[in-house]
């Protein structure tokens, strides 16, 4: 694979207005010719039989039984609220009063 010039890098970060020093235009000219080696020689292996991964281990979700429980009585909910209304909790309006719709 060709190395990432360090005129690539500037240019890119032209183009996303990213303001770099020539010393950091060098060092991550350097860094993203490394990285895009790397997935060269990962591209160099991947054969036909060889199945597609994202990681290197199978993930699985974990997650417990979703098993209904006790709940809090409404008055006790609505006890520590700072203002209620017809067992609802009254909040302040932020929105215009639309009803029509």
């Amino acid at each position: 694979m060709s190395a990432i010039s360090k005129d690539e890098v500037a240019r890119v970060a032209a183009l996303a207005r990213v303001a770099l020093t020539d010393e950091e235009v060098t060092r991550l000219a350097g860094e993203l010719d490394a990285v895009a080696s790397s997935f060269a020689r990962v591209t160099s292996v991947v054969t036909p039989d060889l199945p597609a991964t994202s990681h290197p281990v199978p993930l699985t979700n974990v997650l417990r039984e979703d098993v209904p429980g006790p709940t809090l009585d409404v008055e006790e909910l609505l006890a520590g609220a700072p203002a209620s209304e017809d067992s609802m909790f009254l909040v302040p309006q932020i929105l215009g009063e639309d009803s029509a719709s």
